[in-house]
This record gives C-alpha cells, structure tokens and sequence, in this order.
C-alpha cells in the first residue's frame, strides 16, 4: 500500500487536421479512409434492404369477370334510365333514385380498385361512369321539366 503511483498529470493529443507546415496528417487521411469505407457499406446495406422491401411493380393484369361486373352495373344503371323497355309493356322503365345508387356502386367500386386495375379496366369504367353521369342529369333535367309542365297545367286548370 505504500506504493504510490505517480500523477501524470495531463495529457496533450493535437487533433488539429493539418500539420505545423500545412500538410494534412497521415491520421486524419486514415480516419477518413475508414468513414469512407463505412459509408459505403452502409449504403450498400441500405439498398440492398430497399431491394428487398420494395416489391416489383407489375401492371395489373385485365379480368374478365371485374369487366362483365362492372358492364351488369352499368346496364342495370342504364335500363332505369331508360335506355332499355321493359319486356312487359314496351315502356322505358325510369327511376333515378336506383339509377343513383347503382351509379354510386361503380363510383365506390373504382375508388376501392384504384391502383389495382389494368389500364383498359380504369378506362372503362371512368367511361362507363361518365356516361352514366350524363345520362342521368339529363333524365332528371327532362322529368324536371315534366313536373313543371304538369303543375303549371294543374294551376292554369284552378
């Protein structure tokens, strides 16, 4: 126990980059060297993990049955806009609150299949969809129309 050891006292490590004369030390060409080389690999690792997590994008393929469901829809749609008589009186069969709802269905179908329909599937519906659209504002403007005529001739009647 009566050994003591004896204090050293401080200890001086010159980090500066560049030497006395300007020169860049042999230390710091090293350590950089070696960040370098960490980066790297680093970055190899990190692309390789992306590679992996990311799976290839592939365009989905078309299905026949999701075009012959929507089509049913849309002809559904299209025979209580009128488009179609009814087989029993030869009359157009017109009732927009269905028309709506069917309309509505294909809106909700192609908004839950974004991104996972073929080309020609997206297009399709987006044209069905439009038609539809359009079909219906005129069927409502017409029997809008109607319904005017019919309460100005029951007013003029009073």
């Amino acid at each position: 126990m009566s050994e003591h050891k004896q204090d050293e006292g401080f200890k001086v490590i010159d980090r500066r980059p560049f030497t006395a004369e300007g020169e860049i030390r042999k230390e710091v060409v090293e350590e950089q060297e070696r960040e370098a080389k960490r980066e790297e690999v680093k970055e190899k690792a990190v692309a390789a993990a992306a590679e992996k997590a990311a799976p290839a994008t592939e365009t989905p393929k078309k299905i026949h049955a999701f075009e012959n469901l929507v089509r049913m829809i849309g002809s559904n749609a299209a025979m209580v806009l009128g488009a179609y008589a009814d087989p029993r009186t030869g009359e157009p069969v017109i009732d927009p609150e269905a028309a709506r709802e069917l309309i509505d269905m294909l809106d909700a179908l192609h908004v839950k299949t974004k991104g996972n329909l073929a080309p020609e599937e997206d297009s399709m519906i987006l044209d069905l969809l439009g038609k539809l659209k359009m079909t219906y504002l005129e069927v409502n403007k017409a029997l809008a129309a109607q319904m005017a005529q019919v309460q100005g001739a029951i007013k003029g009647k009073k």
